[in-house]
């Protein structure tokens, strides 16, 4: 292992007129293995500095040229001359375990840290020194002697906790964590990320498991330890499990539920809908006096609607849904706190239960609530616009759009609501109004919408060159109505009608990709992937396919469980695509799957 100081170098080449061409050359010649010029140049540069900014070097040139009769000279020598000997006796232990002579060097290294003093600084500093020799179980030994001397079992835990990462000491970083947490519970969310890059099977987690197990026995009232099993259980998706620890907690604690409450997010977040069921249902027995009653409630029916409204969906779950979602807004009033509701209410009878009438008539009340901000308003329109599309009502589908769109202009709103109206008249076969509005969009400040607009844009543009392509187009179009009204078994009739009418038609890849939105829609992720693989493979040059890229990436990552591959994608979208909207996303994902920063 080589340190140099450069600071210092630079240092002592003013005070003692050494060039930078000097050592410059011999760094050179370390690092390209030419040890022997090294060791000429770095004799000449020690000797004349007269100081340790250059031992560290010419010192690691003698080990590699197995110099050690001039390198035990010379540490020798500065041990006498230091006022900090330890520093050089620690080099000297190393010379030694060089040569083999491992007896004599662990008698320095024992002898160095039993001579430690009450001092922060210096342990510190002999640790390092032992970690910049390679000296992983010393500088260990070092840290566990200091926290004897400091009387603090947590002292130096940053420190060894990088150790232990650095050496993927396993056993002894879990240890290190749970020792630490309850004192610092800040370190949660490092400790999961660290721990879940480490542990290479299901036996780490469960060793992890006993672990935690034995700390709640001693400690039953640390929450951070609930935290952590709640984290280790998810891992291994024993959810049930989880919750079950989670509500033998709050019983035990007789407490308010927040803990559960605050937990239960990560059972949606990993699709573990049963389980977030379950826990809100036993929040909902504390009571409704208790603080986490309603948004329990809430939460309750959101996480049924994700359920009920996803893949294949049964039509009368959403019809007692859609009761339950009347029952809280009859009892909570019609107000700007049960927005949320009204507009869930109006999606089920819109796109669900073929009402889209009742939709119309929810979301226009909705508009007149007292309280509501303009954005929200202009929120609520542009639903409402969307519901007109159903009603057949594409003129008042179209003066909302563009309403919205000159009250809220160069806004994310206004963007939003100028996009949608491109997309109506793109349903409606309007290709050259749309392609207009979609220009205008190329220069929106949200990076989506512009994306979105370029795509559509292209599209139009790509595929109106002939008479041919534009009915090609058209049927394209109708595929697209179909999916936007949840008709996507319709929508694929249609879109696999195009290439038998239109045999040559140049929507190959934007039939795929509709395809893969719909598969993804049914949570047919692996039938999605092979099909998004298809366009990164067959149209380099498409403009769907730094989009396939991304969307296969994090269909990898977060439904098919392939860290792998996602890490792949990514890097490929990164590396094939740098102008792409998704890259600078994909960069932050890919460093995150590899670990940086963590």
């Amino acid at each position: 292992m080589f340190f140099f100081c450069s600071a210092s170098a630079q240092s002592l080449r003013q005070n003692r007129q050494i060039t930078p061409d000097e050592d410059a050359l011999g760094i050179q010649y370390y690092q390209e293995g030419e040890y022997e010029k090294a060791a000429v140049v770095f004799e000449r540069l020690f000797s004349n500095a007269n100081n340790e900014g250059y031992f560290d070097i010419y010192f690691n040139t003698l080990l590699k040229l197995k110099k050690y009769d001039v390198a035990e000279k010379i540490v020798k020598k500065q041990i006498k001359q230091s006022p900090q000997p330890e520093i050089y006796s620690i080099a000297l232990g190393k010379l030694y375990q060089e040569k083999g002579d491992a007896q004599a060097a662990n008698k320095i290294f024992t002898d160095v840290i039993s001579k430690l003093p009450k001092d922060e600084f210096k342990i510190r500093m002999l640790a390092n020194n032992f970690y910049r020799y390679e000296n992983y179980e010393y500088a260990i030994q070092t840290f566990k002697q200091g926290r004897k001397l400091m009387n603090d079992d947590k002292a130096f835990a940053f420190e060894l906790l990088n150790i232990y990462r650095f050496k993927k000491d396993k056993p002894m970083l879990m240890q290190e964590y749970l020792d630490i947490l309850p004192s610092k519970p800040q370190l949660l969310p490092q400790a999961e990320a660290i721990l879940s890059m480490l542990f290479e099977d299901k036996n780490d987690y469960q060793t992890f498991q006993v672990g935690i197990l034995k700390k709640i026995q001693k400690e039953p009232d640390v929450e951070i330890y609930i935290q952590l099993l709640t984290w280790n259980y998810i891992q291994q998706q024993e959810y049930d499990m989880a919750l079950r620890q989670l509500i033998a907690y709050d019983k035990r604690k007789k407490a308010d539920g927040s803990t559960l409450f605050n937990a239960v997010y990560t059972f949606v977040d990993n699709g573990a809908y049963d389980s977030a069921i379950k826990a809100y249902e036993y929040l909902l027995t504390k009571g409704k006096e208790n603080q986490y009653y309603l948004p329990s409630k809430i939460e309750l029916l959101n996480t049924k609607y994700n359920i009920q409204t996803k893949g294949k969906y049964n039509t009368a779950d959403l019809e007692l849904l859609a009761k339950d979602y009347q029952v809280l807004l009859d009892e909570n009033g019609k107000n700007k706190n049960t927005l949320f509701a009204i507009k869930k209410w109006a999606t089920l009878q819109a796109y669900y239960l073929n009402q889209p009438s009742k939709a119309e008539i929810a979301l226009e009340e909705a508009i007149k609530l007292p309280g509501i901000s303009s954005t929200e308003i202009g929120q609520l329109k542009l639903d409402l616009g969307d519901i007109y599309i159903l009603t057949a009502q594409p003129w008042e589908a179209f003066l909302v759009y563009e309403q919205v769109s000159k009250q809220f202009e160069g806004q994310a709103i206004g963007n939003e609501a100028r996009y949608r109206s491109a997309k109506l008249s793109f349903y409606q076969g309007n290709f050259e109004y749309s392609n207009g509005q979609c220009l205008v969009l190329k220069a929106a400040t949200s990076q989506l919408i512009a994306n979105d607009a370029l795509n559509l844009g292209l599209l139009i543009t790509d595929n109106t060159q002939t008479p041919t392509d534009s009915s090609a187009l058209k049927m394209y179009a109708d595929a697209e109505m179909l999916l936007f009204r949840n008709l996507p078994d319709k929508s694929i009739k249609k879109l696999d009608s195009i290439s038998i009418a239109y045999p040559n038609n140049s929507l190959a890849d934007a039939i795929l990709m509709s395809k893969a939105k719909i598969l993804i829609k049914a949570d047919d992720y692996q039938k999605a992937a092979d099909i998004l693989k298809k366009i990164t493979e067959d149209f380099k040059d498409g403009i769907w396919t730094d989009d396939a890229l991304f969307t296969l990436a994090d269909l990898y990552e977060k439904k098919l469980n392939d860290i792998a591959q996602a890490k792949i994608y990514f890097q490929k979208l990164i590396t094939d695509y740098p102008g792409s909207m998704y890259s600078a996303e994909a960069r932050k994902r890919f460093r995150n799957l590899r670990g940086d920063g963590v």
